[in-house]
């Protein structure tokens, strides 16, 4: 943005959805009708924008240098940003879709990889020389074949001007609804025709051009700054069938990558959680995923130390909670799954939970009435098999994405921590080390950064013999014993008991384990082995803090059924 240095700035960003009359837009379905009453289905929606400003109270424009952003739902790309936008008020937005004529006819092979304007990222630019197409909105009319309305050339550039209330720095993410029935319930398809690309006075552009201005409106304001996903582009990689599921994950948070042989789609993630409800995966029919993992506690079987399997087994250990798993590379308490579509499968086969076999539970599901349609939405085919079981579960729980507690909100500037929260926070951050004058509590080791967890393996001193090899059992290493998963301590007030053998019912005795009741051992943990042998002797006054700091880690959002 166009400012002064002195003036405090923040990004601001911006969140596109399409819908269809107020609803989720869903790519491919035959969900929209024309003015005529026509049945349609939207495949492509995908735009082209330059030009953001905003709009002062005093009815000036503070206007972007060089912004440009690619608006393309189908591959998953619905957000942009604004950097460097100065905190103030302001009462409107604009922007352009579409581009100057200079920038038009630039070489597109000039912008690096990852630019809006280079043409693998944004796919509108067709021509050998010079050219973008700054709208493509494409479909099918059923038996009556295809659309396609392509709008680009300086006479098809189209500018918006939106109102909004925006207080700045209290926003993070301004969003956005393109409605696709306020577009297509105008037109009749029977009469404006099935194309347009564009050519000099084509009356067809002019229509669509007119309806599709009007679509736009603000649907409101999120708190967070969101990233764009990015996806792993594999050598293996599939065609991709469904709609690419838009995961909201906050730019606090480190840089996703999604596997292009699973990413995550609607359709997929809607036959994961329904799978995840399934009692059928179990031999009973009885025993789901969710009845080990609820999500009002975190995911957790929240009261029990080891769950109890379909046939009265009682396990061996706690159940993990189910969150914020795109960051994790390994799975289990000792990360013997290497990745989520296999740590999917395991529960189902071993005896002590849910005592079936996968062919069963192929057969189980070909005889429901609805799953082979659902297979197909999400797989391209009906076929229902133990691989796709896998990554339908994997879909549905890579979208489990906690972020929004009152530690965030506070991080925000939304809500305040109290006096005894900050102290907390204070505590978790501090070393122990007497000499410089620090008695903190050192968890940040293990625990620090957004996720509050270091995705690795610790022995955190539960006992001077380990009574389970842990980790070492998966890798087969000494150093390894008596280590397991060091978990994220995000919603860690819902989700007792706690360690992998559930043995504290309470944070209290966890917050006093760590004070006071570290067992040494070989491999215990450096940051926990340079602590006195009789503990860091916090105060009770400190231990609260520290309990109270733990609460406001809670995600009341995300615990709602």
């Amino acid at each position: 943005m166009t400012t002064t240095a002195a003036a405090a700035l923040q990004d601001l960003g911006l969140e596109f959805r399409l819908l269809n009359e107020g609803l989720p837009l869903r790519l491919g379905a035959m969900e929209i009708s024309d003015g005529a009453g026509e049945k349609l289905s939207i495949t492509r929606a995908d735009f082209l924008l330059s030009g953001f400003a905003l709009q002062r109270l005093d009815g000036s424009w503070l206007e972007s240098a060089n912004w440009f952003a690619v608006i393309r739902p189908g591959e998953g790309v619905v957000r942009a940003r604004v950097e460097g936008v100065p905190v103030g008020s302001y009462q409107a937005v604009r922007w352009v879709i579409g581009l100057d004529e200079a920038t038009d006819h630039a070489d597109p092979n000039a912008y690096p990889p990852d630019h809006p304007l280079n043409a693998q990222v944004n796919g509108l630019h067709w021509g050998w020389q010079s050219g973008y197409v700054f709208m493509a909105l494409e479909g099918h009319r059923g038996q009556k074949g295809g659309f396609s309305y392509h709008l680009a050339g300086a006479e098809n550039r189209m500018g918006l001007e939106l109102p909004v209330k925006l207080n700045l720095p209290d926003s993070g993410t301004l969003q956005v609804d393109f409605d696709v029935a306020a577009v297509f319930g105008k037109l009749e398809l029977a009469k404006v025709g099935d194309s347009t690309h564009s050519r000099d006075q084509d009356p067809r552009a002019k229509t669509v051009r007119e309806q599709v201005v009007k679509a736009f409106k603000i649907g409101g304001m999120k708190p967070e700054l969101y990233q764009n996903v990015l996806k792993l582009r594999t050598g293996d990689a599939k065609p991709k069938v469904g709609t690419p599921y838009p995961l909201p994950v906050s730019q606090r948070f480190p840089q996703v990558l999604l596997s292009a042989t699973n990413e995550p789609t609607v359709e997929g993630v809607a036959l994961g959680q329904r799978l995840f409800q399934d009692g059928r995966l179990s031999k009973n029919d009885q025993q789901s995923c969710a009845t080990c993992h609820d999500r009002s506690h975190a995911f957790t079987d929240h009261g029990r130390r080891f769950s109890v399997g379909v046939n009265g087994e009682i396990g061996t250990r706690n159940a993990m909670p189910l969150f914020n798993l795109l960051w994790q590379k390994e799975f289990f308490w000792d990360g013997r799954a290497a990745s989520l579509h296999e740590q999917a499968l395991i529960p189902i086969e071993d005896p002590h939970e849910m005592a079936e076999t996968l062919p069963n539970v192929m057969v189980k599901l070909g005889k429901d009435a609805k799953y082979p349609a659902q297979f197909a939405a999400a797989f391209g085919s009906q076929e229902i098999t133990p691989e796709r079981l896998g990554k339908a579960l994997e879909q549905f729980l890579s979208t489990l994405i906690s972020q929004d507690s009152k530690f965030d909100r506070a991080l925000r500037k939304e809500e305040k921590l109290t006096a005894s929260e900050q102290r907390g926070l204070q505590l978790f951050l501090m070393e122990y080390d007497p000499p410089r004058q620090l008695f903190g509590a050192d968890c940040f080791h293990c625990h620090g950064g957004n996720l509050f967890s270091n995705q690795g393996f610790a022995n955190n001193g539960l006992d001077a013999v380990p009574l389970s090899p842990g980790r070492a059992a998966v890798t087969k290493l000494a150093t390894d014993e008596g280590k397991f998963r060091v978990p994220s301590l995000r919603n860690v007030a819902l989700t007792a008991p706690y360690m992998h053998d559930g043995r504290f019912a309470t944070l209290e005795e966890v917050i006093a384990h760590y004070d006071h009741g570290v067992k040494r051992s070989a491999t215990l943990d450096p940051n926990l082995a340079k602590h006195p042998e009789d503990g860091l002797k916090l105060s009770a006054e400190d231990q609260r803090a520290l309990r109270d700091f733990l609460n406001t880690l809670t995600d009341e959002a995300f615990a709602k059924p």
